[in-house]
């Protein structure tokens, strides 16, 4: 199966309760988007830190499934962001997770979460455990 078919064809409940998109999917780069909607944000009306971090964990598992071998599994077990920006309420982020490292047992990302034009919001790097 095509690993843009996979992800958006499996049912990731937080994912969609976050809004996320997935746009790209390769065992190289996964892609996705995240409109900034106001259940999502802290005062005064910015995506909110924990939501950045969820988006790009979303996206750091999602990569590393489209790369595991058949029958595994993968939880986060460290990750570190590095907030940059804000990204305001009504706009859209956009996250590009790629590989650091891919190996049998672990995998670590690094996903750039940018705003629409382009701006650094966040850059995060975390290791997912293959299961």
């Amino acid at each position: 199966m095509d690993p843009l078919e996979m992800l958006n064809s499996r049912t990731l409940p937080f994912a969609k309760l976050l809004g996320i998109r997935f746009v790209e999917a390769a065992k190289d780069r996964v892609v996705a988007e995240m409109a900034v909607r106001p259940e999502l944000c802290t005062r005064p009306d910015i995506l909110h830190g924990g939501a950045v971090m969820a988006f790009a964990d979303t996206l750091g598992a999602a990569a590393t499934v489209v790369n595991l071998p058949e029958g595994a599994g993968t939880t986060t077990i460290e990750s570190k962001t590095n907030f940059v920006s804000p990204a305001p309420v009504g706009s859209t982020v956009r996250g590009e997770a790629t590989p650091v490292h891919r190996g049998r047992r672990t995998m670590v990302w690094q996903t750039r979460i940018t705003s629409q034009e382009g701006k650094l919001v966040a850059l995060v790097t975390q290791t997912q455990m293959v299961l």
